[in-house]
């Protein structure tokens, strides 16, 4: 295939939020697994300032988090412009044009998985790989998404929402849920300003963390047992509607809980994929995982994390539409054990998001 004849493809990376430094990773990982043949990659840096940059520049750093001081930097900005359906780079002596055939946001939590980078692509007309806006935004909110959950007949957690106004009931609420239980930000990532209380002197401080996060914060009481997953690929709203699901995988902590630390240096905890359940619990999962996907608006792929006590029941913990996207991380992980490969799954999501467009 010509140069001219590759399809433009945006990868979106790093971004103005806490987990600025795995979307780096997540999105080198993309980068070098993209089919060169088919597609020319278009590298967007996003700094934690909210910068937006065309990068040029060696990939390596963008692994190495250096990308910024590369002088391969351009500033650029979305068009609006669906006419063009791209981008506005802006070069010293003008400002030039570049057409796009789609964007893949690799950008983890706040301001990249929440809809708002979908939105600004959605007026640009480009096609966008994975989850639209509504998805997205749904998906953020953790207690708008276990309400629609439960709605489908999958059990979640109590929990109780409050704003700061509000922190001076956080006793009450606790005493309702019952100790241990999780404080958390309703709308923010990879556990940042979530943690496990064990008893009524350590609620203020969490709860005071987690307002550091969010202007709205969740009470929830603790499931036992112990976390697994689904990774999930597929449009419900196109084709056939089929979604591939990967196998499930399994938490196992030696103590506290899944935080950022275990997620991504895992510590004290380890993965096992399949999951060491019974095939017809794997199953139910599974069936599951679908349901939420469904519920959920969820397009492209997601993962979907639970709970699975030890009496065998399942609850709905919450659904990442951009989950870490390294060649290690659970979701590729999952999707392995299915047979795909990670250019694969890379290559599948873009395809499908090309021929989906041409048919909307």
């Amino acid at each position: 295939m010509s140069a001219e004849d590759k399809k433009k493809i945006a990868i979106l990376f790093g971004g103005c939020s806490t987990e600025h430094e795995v979307s780096l990773q997540s999105a080198y990982s993309v980068i070098t697994h993209i089919d060169r043949d088919r597609y020319e990659p278009v590298l967007i840096g996003i700094t934690r300032t909210g910068r937006w940059l065309l990068y040029e520049g060696n990939v390596e750093k963008i692994e190495q988090g250096t990308w910024e001081e590369d002088a391969a930097c351009t500033p650029v900005a979305a068009s609006p412009d669906r006419q063009l359906h791209g981008l506005w780079i802006l070069e010293r002596d003008g400002v030039r044009t570049l057409a796009l055939d789609a964007a893949f946001p690799v950008l983890h939590g706040k301001n990249g998985e929440d809809g708002t980078v979908q939105g600004v692509f959605e007026l640009a007309g480009v096609p966008v790989v994975g989850c639209g806006i509504l998805s997205s935004a749904l998906c953020m909110d953790k207690d708008i998404a276990h309400h629609l959950v439960e709605d489908e007949g999958i059990k979640v957690p109590r929990s109780y929402l409050f704003i700061r106004e509000e922190q001076e009931r956080a006793v009450i609420y606790g005493k309702g849920l019952g100790y241990p239980l999780f404080v958390k930000p309703l709308r923010a990532g990879s556990s940042f300003g979530v943690a496990k209380v064990m008893c009524e002197e350590e609620l203020e401080s969490a709860v005071e963390e987690a307002f550091r996060h969010d202007s709205f914060v969740l009470m929830e009481e603790m499931i036992e047992g112990f976390e697994v997953g689904c990774a999930v690929m597929g449009d419900p709203e196109f084709g056939d509607g089929k979604l591939t699901v990967g196998e499930v995988d399994e938490i196992e902590l030696s103590d506290g809980f899944f935080d950022y630390t275990e997620k991504y240096t895992l510590k004290t905890s380890s993965i096992h994929v399949p999951a060491r359940i019974p095939a017809e619990k794997a199953q139910e999962i599974k069936k599951a995982a679908e349901i939420i996907y469904r519920a959920l608006k969820c397009t492209g792929f997601a993962r979907i994390d639970m709970f699975l006590t030890p009496q065998g029941e399942v609850y709905f913990n919450e659904a990442n539409t951009i989950p870490g996207f390294t060649s290690h991380s659970r979701y590729p992980s999952m999707m392995k054990e299915i047979g795909l490969s990670f250019d694969k799954i890379v290559n599948r999501l873009i395809e499908m998001t090309l021929e989906k467009a041409k048919r909307v």
